[in-house]
């Protein structure tokens, strides 16, 4: 049995790491309220713009915005790896790199570059795979404009031929306990053009219907980036601060048995000096 020091430095340090892992808890929950409460304002303006952009584009006839929507014979495809830039939030991180690993599996034998927005996929993926950018920044100062100027970097890739397919991969928030690992296609706009399920609207069009869809879709694509942003955002809150949690009540539980095997060994302790006082005595007696 470790002697009365060591288990007192034992509960002590217990005890700090206890006083830092609920601090963190409480900070993530401050800030997870306001990344929460940003992705709820958010989701109806994105899912009302796709749907305005599925009647209009099942209202067509021509080409317009083709050069988002034409599907090509996959040969590179482009991964979006949407990360954090700290840990201490459980598996938050780790999955999504797991699910970007088995997307370059899925495509075995072609060519797969990875897009990362977080220094934890960054560092891992940079590690043993292709990544063409790293934009980790961004979380600095999340706003829309910044996600834009991303959107733009990753459409123009598309277009100018470099890649054939891009996909988003990210933690899509749920509650503050549960984080949905979400595979969605960003390029090409495979379901833009012939939804089945799209009834079209009667929509008075100025200044015309193509010049409307060759606004909305890059309007559209930013949308969808800054969603996914936004939503493993507010994901990486809500797992650190479960995963905090989790973290002081192990603690707590870790200090409570080590409080008392201290109290045991102190118990002991005593006991043994009484029994060698009454040995003692006794001794003299004789």
């Amino acid at each position: 049995m470790a002697n009365l020091k060591e288990i007192r430095n034992r509960i002590t340090s217990v005890s700090s790491t206890m006083q830092i892992t609920s601090a963190m808890k409480m900070v993530s929950a401050a800030k997870l309220k306001k990344a929460q409460d940003a992705i709820t304002a958010m989701r109806p303006y994105a899912e009302k713009l796709t749907e305005l952009l599925q009647n209009l584009s099942a209202t067509l006839d021509g080409g317009a915005g083709e050069e988002f929507t034409t599907q090509r014979e996959i040969k590179k495809v482009l991964v979006v790896a949407i990360t954090s830039n700290r840990g201490l939030c459980g598996a938050f991180n780790t999955n999504v790199i797991k699910q970007a690993k088995n997307r370059a599996v899925f495509y075995a034998g072609k060519q797969v570059d990875f897009f990362t927005i977080g220094k934890k996929g960054n560092d891992v993926l940079s590690k043993s795979s292709s990544v063409v950018e790293n934009q980790s920044s961004v979380f600095d100062d999340l706003t829309f404009d910044n996600v834009a100027a991303i959107a733009e970097t990753l459409t123009q890739k598309f277009v100018s031929g470099e890649y054939d397919k891009i996909e988003l991969i990210y933690n899509q928030f749920k509650n503050a306990a549960t984080q949905i690992i979400q595979v969605e296609q960003f390029l090409p706009l495979a379901s833009v053009k012939s939804n089945l399920n799209v009834i079209p609207s009667d929509y008075i069009f100025e200044p015309s219907k193509e010049e409307i869809v060759l606004t909305l879709i890059p309007k559209s694509l930013k949308i969808q980036l800054y969603k996914g942003i936004r939503d493993s955002f507010a994901s990486e809150h809500g797992a650190r601060m479960t995963a905090m949690h989790k973290a002081t009540d192990n603690a707590t539980e870790m200090r409570n048995q080590l409080k008392l095997t201290y109290n045991k060994a102190r118990q002991a302790a005593i006991t043994n000096e009484i029994l060698e006082i009454v040995g003692g005595a006794e001794a003299l007696k004789g």
